[in-house]
């Protein structure tokens, strides 16, 4: 077998052999990457170029560590879900850049980011004048999320039926919504800064007829009081 074949037989089975770790590895969408899932990207095109041109190479060579690579993604992304601390240290978390309007040069030290790096970003979300946002996150993908303040929202039909909602307790903090409940374990430190605890939270889920924290996969709430509650999925029997 010539070399030319080989190279047309290996570019067809790196193709297929790719498609089939991006399916096991999972979905992303395009741009929305963490640095960990770059890495891994690099390297697997990486290696398929190798296999595709170094053809006096056994292709096993090449293809068993693209087999380890996706096996360690599935690997990482199982622990992800059950850890918050190790979700964090490989794909980092969110960062506020702007907190209630004011600008933390620290954060923006910390992410090497300058003031023209900043208006970019802000203008990629439509947004004209600094003044008017109230928060703004790095996220881990390198985008940034951006909270305009409450007088330059638009009002939706949404926001007039949440006015009218009652409020589930008092709440003492100005800010973005905080996740109160991780996987079902309580944020203490969420907790203290609305200025309450574990038994106005476990008084709270039991008007959800929840009676158990750990049933919990997600819970929020929002400055207006306005908590949103999502429960862990029963396991097939």
């Amino acid at each position: 077998m010539d070399n030319l074949t080989m190279v047309l037989l290996r570019t067809l089975f790196s193709y297929f052999f790719l498609l089939i770790l991006v399916r096991l590895m999972g979905k992303r969408e395009l741009g929305k990457l963490s640095v960990f899932d770059v890495v891994i990207s690099i390297m697997l095109a990486e290696m398929a170029a190798l296999a595709i041109e170094d053809v006096d190479k056994p292709a096993l060579r090449f293809y068993l560590p693209m087999l380890l690579i996706a096996l360690l993604e599935v690997a990482f992304a199982y622990l992800s879900l059950k850890s918050k601390k190790f979700r964090d240290t490989v794909d980092g978390s969110a960062d506020l850049i702007i907190e209630n309007g004011q600008i933390r040069e620290q954060a923006m030290r910390r992410n090497r980011l300058n003031m023209d790096d900043l208006m970019v970003h802000l203008r990629q979300k439509d947004v004209k004048n600094i003044a008017d946002v109230e928060f703004a996150l790095l996220e881990p993908t390198g985008q940034m999320s951006v909270f305009l303040k409450e007088q330059k929202e638009k009002i939706t039909r949404e926001d007039l039926s949440l006015m009218k909602r009652p409020q589930v307790g008092p709440v003492s903090y100005k800010g973005l919504p905080i996740p109160l409940i991780l996987d079902g374990k309580v944020r203490t430190e969420a907790l203290n800064k609305i200025g309450q605890n574990q038994l106005w939270l476990k008084r709270e889920i039991r008007k959800y007829g929840i009676k158990d924290i750990r049933e919990i996969s997600f819970c929020s709430i929002d400055e207006r009081g306005i908590m949103y509650l999502d429960k862990k999925d029963k396991p097939l029997q």
